[in-house]
């Protein structure tokens, strides 16, 4: 009896031990991800960039990394800070990626920055690879020099005029107009073509046009849910489609460098496979898409929709020529053959509209 209960004993002792070898697999779904990262932005949950684009993303390189990557994502600023701060948060490992708005650094990335200015845009899709080649290409050292490293370069769809009560057809009708600037470029050349630039946070812009202390906006349609544009302005007023427009903002993804070194080499390279030009591409794809959702709402509102003749919008394209002369000027004080990076990122523009 006792020879048995020692059997029985074993037996168990031994099934207990090879349970124990041949549980790895499952308890490495039980464990914590192999690496934790965190992804931070400025916009808030619902906005379709986080919906459609980051949280999509994180999915993927979880899937495609069998759990070992954990990429949290931060929106809203929940890491603290201020959206201007995103790029040192980065650097500092306060986050480990950040998806941020490169104007709001200016001229601290004045390469990728080039993108922002006046009549650099067609559509989101393109330009967005257009720029991400052209940083590819020439831009190097421009991160690196901060502990960052780039997975994607993308730019907005073409910034329109949002009026509040008349139309802007020419620049005569822009002549003494308060219209919100979204960077600084913008606001010189808004200034060359007669209108009073006002840069305000777009916070205070719904204020600003609900009471009337601007006429006028320019931004995306892509926003247009998020602020209710369709119910603060009447009037959108628009460069044709498939050529240049007004403008563009660029934006970055970027990841602390130290921590991406510090990635085992086949996790590094699945980064690498979920970043670089495909993904610019994608963003910009989607915010071609976002722009449909809230020009549907302005139609919706019965708002009124004016396209500005393409002979008028190379008219303007003349007259702001000064905003890009003084950017290549700043880029050369820089050591950066200015007029050959404007015109590199000019012909790539062309090449992928082509």
């Amino acid at each position: 009896m006792i020879d048995g209960l020692k059997s029985i004993s074993r037996r168990r002792a031994l099934g207990l031990i090879g349970g124990a070898l041949a549980a790895p697999a499952y308890i490495r779904d039980l464990h914590a991800a192999e690496v934790t990262m965190r992804l931070s932005h400025m916009l808030p949950p619902v906005s379709p960039m986080h919906r459609e684009v980051l949280e999509p993303w994180a999915q993927e390189i979880s899937e495609k990394s069998d759990g070992r990557i954990d990429l949290q994502i931060f929106p809203a600023m929940q890491l603290g800070g201020s959206p201007q701060q995103l790029s040192d948060q980065v650097r500092d490992g306060i986050a480990d990626i950040a998806w941020t708005l490169i104007v709001y650094t200016p001229g601290r990335f004045p390469l990728s920055e080039t993108a922002s200015l006046p009549f650099m845009v067609t559509n989101a899709e393109q330009t967005s690879v257009a720029l991400h080649k052209f940083m590819e290409e020439m831009g190097g050292e421009e991160y690196s020099g901060h502990g960052l490293k780039p997975l994607a370069f993308h730019v907005h769809a073409p910034g329109k005029f949002h009026m509040r009560e008349s139309a802007v057809e020419t620049a005569a009708d822009m002549q003494g107009r308060a219209i919100r600037a979204p960077n600084e470029n913008l606001g010189k050349a808004l200034d060359i073509l007669g209108a009073e630039p006002v840069f305000f946070p777009v916070t205070e812009m719904t204020v600003g046009l609900a009471n009337g202390v601007i006429d006028g906006t320019l931004l995306p349609y892509e926003v247009v849910p998020v602020y209710k544009l369709q119910e603060l302005t009447s009037i959108h007023c628009a460069a044709p489609s498939g050529g240049r427009g007004m403008y563009a903002n660029s934006f970055n993804v970027i990841m602390n460098q130290r921590v991406y070194e510090g990635l085992p080499g086949d996790l590094r390279t699945l980064i690498d496979e979920q970043s670089g030009v495909d993904f610019a591409r994608r963003i910009g794809a989607n915010f071609d898409a976002f722009e449909e959702v809230g020009r549907k709402l302005c139609e919706d509102q019965g708002n009124t929709f004016v396209e500005i003749a393409a002979d008028e919008v190379e008219t303007w394209r003349e007259m702001v020529q000064p905003v890009t002369d003084e950017w290549v000027e700043m880029l050369n004080e820089r050591g950066i053959d200015g007029a050959a990076a404007v015109a590199r990122l000019d012909a790539l523009i062309d090449a992928e509209s082509a």
